[in-house]
């Protein structure tokens, strides 16, 4: 793996998997609405600004990539005016599937799809309809042509790689993770080729509640 494309890279998720795969010695490509936000443009080998509601920005970003680049996406809707979590997956899908670039790793949450039966009523009240329009770009997305794999992770705190972080899939999780260790799962998941058209959900059992 010679090179990623990381779009919502300037803050939270985005710029640990930054932080980390510049620490691996891969060469990073940060997307994000504001590429100068927490010095993005410093830590990456490039920066393209895109807001992702915006189709032919995304478009004309995806026209920029190798057919071979490897692109994460941890794009959410905190404290955004328009949600981003299902149009903005919507548009870079299409773009990506336009672009013939394949190989594509969403990042979600626990609660999409089929785990949203495991969220308590009170999670569901706080940030339910945002794990909804995830929800749908998941679906999008597995009913689309690319090479991807989707990652939920639990609930995300910030933290060094713990290297305890525990992969799943179809069964009933619930938990915490560093930001760093989902990062590390989703250089795991990339390198192999067997998580293709799979879903996985993540979380690390040493880190508790409090």
């Amino acid at each position: 793996m010679n090179e990623v494309v990381i779009f919502g890279a300037a803050s939270g998720l985005g710029l640990a998997m930054v932080n980390y795969f510049t620490s691996k010695g891969i060469s990073v490509i940060g997307i994000a609405r504001d590429v100068e936000k927490n010095a993005l443009s410093t830590l990456c080998d490039k920066t393209y600004q895109c807001d992702a509601t915006d189709q032919a920005q995304v478009s004309a970003v995806v026209e920029l990539l190798n057919k071979d680049a490897i692109v994460i996406s941890t794009m959410g809707s905190f404290r955004a005016d328009v949600p981003v979590d299902y149009i903005g997956h919507r548009h870079l899908i299409d773009a990506l599937e336009s672009a013939e670039v394949n190989r594509f790793l969403l990042v979600t949450s626990l609660g999409c799809g089929d785990s949203w039966q495991f969220m308590s009523a009170r999670s569901k009240a706080g940030f339910g309809n945002a794990v909804r329009e995830k929800s749908l770009a998941e679906s999008y997305l597995q009913t689309s042509t690319l090479d991807f794999t989707i990652l939920r992770p639990g609930g995300l705190k910030d933290g060094d790689v713990t290297n305890t972080g525990e992969l799943t899939q179809r069964k009933e999780v619930h938990g915490l993770i560093h930001r760093h260790e989902v990062a590390r799962l989703a250089h795991q998941l990339l390198l192999d080729e067997n998580t293709k058209q799979k879903v996985f959900e993540c979380v690390d059992p040493t880190i508790v509640y409090g």
